[in-house]
């Protein structure tokens, strides 16, 4: 009888299961990245899961390109995910506080007195972004050693040289410097490299094959580079894996991405009580998690961006839905891919976009070019172009291949940005979120 009543169960749940993968639309999805891949808008790889079961798996464009020779990506290519490592930082803090190693209220000043407000600063404070810690990744200086080995004691010496942004817990402002420093204490209190607890904490746990803490990408190993398309795709400079640490220095798949986040919620990494820690929101920060609205659903989520590579990672508890997209060559933004995604899932009106694209001569960009600056910030904006495509270099940042996109309009979809021209009067406006920013032509 018990043997009887658990198989009608296990049929329930397949029957339930086949319902919901019909009813999902995976032509309309299929269409959709195939008209990226048409375009030279994306590529990337996608993964959906409902209850636990992966119900949809995507992926377009190439994990390496080099001239005429190009390997395709597959669901098994691996990619810098990025910020989304912040994710796993944090449960690797919450399960030290859950050993009794560590608690919210710890002070960084036990590991780095010399860093500034150390004594004020508490580990809940640099899990939310409330510690007022200036985001090194913002610092002009930066470009300059982003592509090369950094020690921590290096690392650790560039911090300190820098002004707090705010008094802890006085605001939220979201800074990398938190979760490096994070990924420090945690090697310090377990006296293993950060690989080795990602390994044995989270990955080996909950049968994570291609996650790990990432290094020069190694083609020969499914991982993929990553690319800004100016006609054709260009591979762009790689940040060593030393400096994001555990702020972004993961490589992974969507699926196994899916499967950490349900494995998250679903009680398997961290106790439920540290999980509402981690999802309490204060000015829209929760513990490396904010909040990602769909049509009135909520999910938790969070998103990356390293190199040239953009992923996303979102958890519905409601509809116990999981979803992660990450891209290696980003026209068409991540975001957009996403919400196009849920709402195909989700039986919303959703139209494929046509995609126009609008053709200039290389001539036609001449009126753009020259050196700018702006009174609202200390950058100063070169403008060149690459044949036909309209290059943008700020003071300290690496240069931005722009799509044209109207009548004197670029934009940047990695960096979720517009730049409208006004040649006849030698001035640009960077229209970044609701953000505004006027440039002037330097005579």
């Amino acid at each position: 009888m018990i043997k009887k009543i658990f198989a009608g169960l296990l049929l329930v749940i397949a029957l339930n299961y086949t319902v919901k993968s019909q009813n999902l639309n995976t032509t309309k999805l299929d269409s959709f990245f195939s008209a990226l891949t048409t375009h030279n808008k994306n590529m990337g790889s996608l993964a959906i899961s409902s209850n636990g079961m992966v119900v949809y798996q995507k992926t377009i464009g190439y994990s390496q390109v080099n001239g005429e020779a190009k390997t395709a990506a597959t669901i098994k290519t691996k990619y810098r995910i990025g910020s989304i490592s912040k994710m796993f930082t944090a449960v690797m803090v919450f399960q030290l506080i859950e050993e009794g190693k560590l608690s919210l209220k710890t002070t960084l000043a036990n590991w780095y007195p010399q860093l500034p407000n150390a004594a004020k600063i508490t580990i809940s404070e640099m899990l939310d972004h409330r510690s007022g810690l200036h985001n090194f990744t913002n610092d002009t200086l930066y470009s300059s050693y982003e592509t090369k080995p950094q020690s921590e004691n290096a690392m650790i010496s560039i911090m300190e040289k820098q002004k707090p942004d705010f008094e802890p817990d006085t605001k939220a402002d979201y800074s990398n410097t938190n979760f490096v420093l994070l990924g420090y204490i945690l090697e310090k209190i377990t006296g293993k490299p950060y690989n080795e607890e990602l390994k044995k904490r989270i990955a080996s746990k909950i049968g994570l094959t291609d996650t790990y803490y990432g290094g020069k990408t190694n083609p020969a190993n499914n991982e993929a580079y990553s690319y800004s398309y100016q006609g054709q795709w260009i591979q762009e400079p790689e940040t060593d894996m030393s400096i994001p640490g555990g702020a972004g220095a993961i490589v992974s798949t969507p699926t196994d991405l899916v499967k950490f986040i349900e494995a998250l919620f679903g009680g398997k990494m961290i106790s439920q009580n540290s999980l509402n820690q981690m999802t309490t929101m204060r000015d829209n920060y929760g513990m490396a998690m904010f909040e990602m609205p769909f049509d009135g659903k909520k999910s938790y989520a969070h998103s990356g961006a390293i190199d040239s590579f953009s992923s996303m990672l979102a958890y519905f508890p409601e509809e116990k839905l999981a979803i992660s997209y990450i891209s290696n060559g980003v026209v068409y933004s991540t975001d957009d891919v996403i919400n196009a995604a849920l709402s195909i899932y989700f039986n919303k009106p959703f139209s494929i976009p046509e995609f126009k694209t609008i053709t200039l001569k290389t001539t036609d960009l001449d009126k753009y070019l020259g050196n700018y600056k702006s009174t609202q910030l200390p950058l100063k904006i070169t403008v060149t172009k690459n044949n036909t495509t309209l290059i943008v270099h700020a003071t300290g940042h690496r240069p931005l291949a722009l799509e044209a996109v109207g009548d004197d309009k670029f934009s940047d979809a990695q960096a979720a940005l517009t730049i409208q021209f006004d040649p006849g009067i030698g001035e640009f406006t960077v229209f970044q979120g609701d953000k505004t920013y006027l440039f002037t032509k330097i005579k």
